[in-house]
């Protein structure tokens, strides 16, 4: 079927992009697409990065739309470092390099995976010893390092937002060891893309000391923004020193989740952290995030960089995207109809397929408790049908723990399209799943994250599956039929005469508990 892409505003002004067929092929219940050729095409895909500061390669698990990292190794070779002022690679991060590319063939050969997609970016683009360096890497391993331009490497970077973040808005900004790229990301789409010098590994070596580096920050990134406009609400950060600096930010706001992934700054909490990080000793910061010393010592630089990012384009929000490059090459592959799926429900529906007892309950009980949710709007029945697609894939867990386990699932799995609120109201639905009473867990201080509304409307949801997923094993739609009226507050089960045995005494407890939760009455009726 061909479907249009449709990009509509939510309530939040958030924008998410619909196809005109989202009740059938591209609904989050349409036909799976795990069987689809071109989909199963995607397993196991290897892509190599290297870049002025890290070499990585990593292998994924890439059948369903938001894949799984079945293989992921990062060396810290420092490629770049000395570049600006030598004009060539550093020859102790040559040799590093090599030996890492050379080790990653040999893992690739033992995994039996199909040829490695290998990007080199500004270290190898710009060395006088670049193409010298290309051939002893394909003499020595076998494998072709396709070196991109600025222009590409914006390209790549903003289509890895995109795998995570279908319905991104703004502007992606990928900095690494030698350079720094923006690229505009609308409706799905990629639009104008610039490079500049101002990676740290460059600015390290511009002249005049503090002062100077400072000013020649201001004047690019003014120039950057003279070129791209000041009008993007939204900075979506990749890299690895962005990264860093939003680990530290989440240190000094004593933030309760660590996940990076689409962790949200405003301007001023940015700033905050610049002057903290100026203010503090790093070596101190290091122990306290876990940050590798390589990456550390750039984390100045960058932070000034960022700091005149937020000063001369006025965002309202920065985001940190674990997606770039790497995951922008994957997306290169995927057919357009898997791009337009939503990352949430896919990884759901894969995990269910994967780890679930009964595959294809989900659909089931997401339909059971639909009458729930008449009139709820489109992120929330997101949410119900993610959480009904994964409230049984920990089964395995022990008992005592399997509570737990779900919410450490939920919050800390590496999900696309979901924020840390999502995830946290992800995770206690499922806790409340398995368990009555979330009081004393030692989870409670991400609960912070949501409002009291919030976690009553994920105790709800988690009850409402801990009633429907025991209720009946084959399809609690055939056995009866949940009914709600929320202004005389009366939930309501029509229970069909055959299935009446069904309804024994730990169903009844916990449809009353699911009654207890929504403040309601409750009515059974045989028909």
């Amino acid at each position: 079927m061909q479907s249009r892409i449709d990009t509509r505003k939510t309530k939040g002004g958030k924008t998410k992009i619909r196809g005109e067929a989202l009740a059938e092929e591209w609904g989050p219940f349409g036909r799976p697409l795990f069987d689809d050729p071109s989909a199963r095409a995607l397993e196991r895909v290897g892509v190599v990065d290297v870049g002025s500061n890290s070499v990585r390669m990593v292998v994924f698990d890439g059948a369903a739309r938001s894949p799984a990292y079945f293989y992921n190794e990062k060396v810290m070779a420092g490629l770049g470092q000395g570049l600006a002022q030598t004009g060539r690679l550093n020859p102790q991060g040559r040799v590093r390099a090599l030996a890492a590319l050379k080790r990653f063939a040999a893992i690739a050969a033992g995994m039996s995976l199909p040829p490695l997609s290998c990007v080199a970016t500004a270290a190898v683009r710009e060395a006088v010893d670049g193409p010298e360096f290309r051939a002893e890497v394909e003499r020595e391993t076998g494998l072709r390092l396709w070196v991109i331009d600025g222009q590409e490497e914006a390209r790549l970077s903003a289509q890895g937002v995109l795998l995570g973040w279908p319905e991104a808005e703004g502007l992606v900004c990928d900095i690494g060891g030698n350079s720094m790229e923006l690229a505009e990301v609308s409706g799905g789409k990629v639009g104008r893309r610039v490079t500049s010098p101002l990676g740290p590994f460059q600015l390290q070596q511009v002249p005049g000391g503090k002062k100077g580096m400072t000013k020649f920050i201001k004047e690019t990134v003014e120039a950057l923004a003279a070129e791209l406009g000041t009008g993007h609400e939204r900075i979506y950060l990749v890299g690895g020193s962005w990264r860093a600096i939003a680990r530290l930010d989440m240190e000094r706001r004593s933030y309760p989740m660590t996940v990076l992934h689409e962790y949200r700054m405003g301007p001023q909490s940015v700033l905050q952290t610049v002057n903290w990080i100026a203010e503090n000793d790093l070596t101190a910061l290091r122990a306290r995030t876990g940050t590798s010393a390589a990456r550390m010592e750039l984390v100045p630089i960058a932070a000034q960089v960022l700091r005149q990012l937020v000063l001369s384009f006025h965002p309202k929000e920065i985001d940190v995207s674990s997606y770039g490059i790497r995951e922008g090459l994957l997306y290169e592959q995927m057919p357009e109809r898997l791009r337009m799926r939503d990352p949430l429900i896919e990884a759901c529906r894969h995990a269910e397929r994967t780890m679930a007892r009964m595959p294809g309950f989900g659909k089931k009980l997401y339909q059971f408790l639909l009458p729930l949710y008449k009139n709820a709007s489109y992120e929330k029945l997101r949410m119900v049908r993610a959480a009904c697609l994964l409230h049984d894939t920990t089964w395995r867990a022990h008992p005592d723990y399997r509570a737990e386990v779900c919410f450490d699932n939920a919050t800390r799995a590496n999900l696309g399209g979901l924020s840390h609120q999502e995830r946290v109201f992800l995770g206690l639905s499922l806790l409340h799943r398995y368990k009555n009473s979330r009081a004393g867990s030692r989870l409670e201080p991400l609960f912070a994250l949501l409002s009291e509304e919030q976690m009553k409307e994920a105790e709800v949801l988690g009850k409402a599956m801990r009633f429907g997923a025991m209720f009946a094993v084959k399809s609690p739609e055939e056995a009866g039929e949940l009914t709600w009226r929320p202004k005389k507050k009366v939930l309501g089960l029509r229970l069909n005469a055959h299935a009446e045995p069904l309804f024994g005494e730990v169903a009844q407890s916990r449809f009353g508990a699911l009654a207890d939760a929504l403040g309601a009455q409750r009515e059974v009726n045989v028909v």
